[in-house]
């Protein structure tokens, strides 16, 4: 039970670009409608946990909240790109490999040869499974238009930074659970007016995507009720399976065209990124 618990915040977030892009709207209403979804759930939340807030973590909490409306809006602008079922898997991978490289070199890490020997495999198994989702078809070219994948890559750059941020800001000043959820909801939807208003983000589209935000907040909640249960590492990892989800609903649900080479790799791709999710889940716990 515990373990089908610690699964939900996958499912969630798993499916957060599939209600963006069937809600349809273009990035910029798609980022402003889901951060007012997660402010609205947040502040439900708030009402009913009371978690104690402070300066310290009401500013950490929207500089991450502020990052995060960086990386979400740069990740849709991706999709309408390259697709879900490609954008996904790649930014998860860069995702991973940025926030592991961040811990090892800030947080030091991977202390002992088990989580070393670990890291070092899930790293080298996210890059392989990120080249195996990317490939393009027999012509040699991208889905979609040419030079699409090299500017969702681009894009996917900036939007691993954003979610980077929005990480590792919050871990810096141990701000993180419940107190950190409200005020990272507000500073998402202030990203969210920053990036988006000179596009007239204020439409029906925008009021669509709130669902896409309530979904997000709600997996953030099942994460934090997981977490004591099942562990961080294990929390961790299983959230990161959100993966299969998001790719999957791509192909199938969204009708994402793919060729028989590339659904072949897209399927290796996502089962080495997860398991480097969960080899990178136990080096924490061994470090």
């Amino acid at each position: 039970m515990d373990i089908l618990l610690a699964l939900l915040p996958a499912l969630f977030w798993g499916s957060i670009v599939l209600f963006n892009v069937k809600l349809g709207g273009g990035p910029y209403s798609q980022t402003l409608g889901t951060t007012i979804g997660a402010l609205i759930v947040s502040f439900v939340l708030y009402l009913f946990v009371h978690p104690v807030l402070s300066v310290r973590i009401f500013i950490v909490g929207i500089v991450s909240g502020l990052f995060w409306s960086l990386g979400q809006s740069n990740q849709l602008k991706s999709i309408q790109l390259m697709g879900v079922s490609k954008t996904m898997p790649i930014s998860t991978g860069m995702q991973l490999v940025s926030t592991s490289l961040f811990g090892v070199i800030v947080f030091k890490e991977w202390s002992t040869p088990i989580a070393i020997t670990l890291g070092i495999l899930a790293l080298i198994f996210i890059i392989v499974g990120i080249v195996l989702t990317s490939l393009e078809d027999k012509k040699g070219r991208a889905d979609g238009e040419p030079g699409n994948l090299k500017k969702g890559i681009v894009i996917l750059l900036i939007s691993t930074l954003g979610y980077l941020v929005y990480v590792v800001v919050a871990r810096l000043f141990g701000v993180s659970g419940w107190s950190a959820l409200l005020p990272q909801a507000i500073g998402m939807v202030i990203g969210g007016l920053l990036l988006t208003y000179k596009h007239k983000p204020f439409n029906k589209y925008a009021l669509r995507n709130i669902l896409p935000g309530i979904i997000w907040a709600l997996g953030n909640m099942f994460l934090f009720i997981s977490q004591p249960r099942v562990g961080v590492a294990t929390s961790f990892s299983l959230s990161q399976m959100g993966i299969v989800i998001s790719t999957l609903g791509g192909i199938f649900i969204l009708r994402e065209s793919k060729t028989k080479r590339q659904l072949v790799a897209i399927a290796i791709g996502i089962i080495l990124i997860i398991v480097a999710a969960v080899f990178l889940g136990v080096a924490k716990s061994n470090s």
